[in-house]
């Protein structure tokens, strides 16, 4: 079984749009969405053991090198979302999807990618192959 035969690995957080992340109409600013989709980045690295510090402590960095979003319908003030980011590339790269929903009705408001590559934090070397630790833990969250 190769992990393409494996269901994709996924998390989800919920946020409420605070009223700082708001415009004078209560709609959530732009910008915001990117600060949404690092939380649920975050739960999705936790959910394969290779969140910040462990990525820090592995000797390797992960800078996002890209990143794209689709609005659909503006979150408000208040609102309840969910957050949902599904890994899905980590071989040479960590691409991620996310899709944010409001949590009562379902409705899909955003959804996009990002992606990141990862670099030796000693010597600043862009490395053109997911480091085997990154790998490994990967593939053992699928394994249970």
């Amino acid at each position: 079984m190769t992990s393409r035969d494996l269901p994709p690995l996924a998390a989800s957080a919920q946020v409420e749009v605070p009223f700082h992340d708001v415009d004078a109409m209560d709609v959530c600013w732009h910008g915001h969405y990117l600060k949404y989709f690092e939380i649920g980045r975050a739960a999705l690295l936790r959910r394969f053991d290779y969140d910040y510090r462990e990525m820090r402590d592995s000797g390797y960095l992960w800078p996002v090198v890209e990143a794209h979003l689709k609005y659909i319908k503006p979150a408000t003030y208040g609102q309840q979302i969910e957050v949902r980011a599904t890994l899905l590339e980590y071989e040479n790269r960590l691409k991620i999807g996310y899709e944010i929903v409001d949590c009562a009705s379902g409705t899909r408001l955003t959804k996009g990618t990002t992606t990141q590559v990862a670099v030796c934090a000693g010597t600043g070397e862009l490395q053109f192959v997911s480091p085997p630790v990154m790998i490994e833990r990967v593939e053992r969250a699928w394994l249970g």
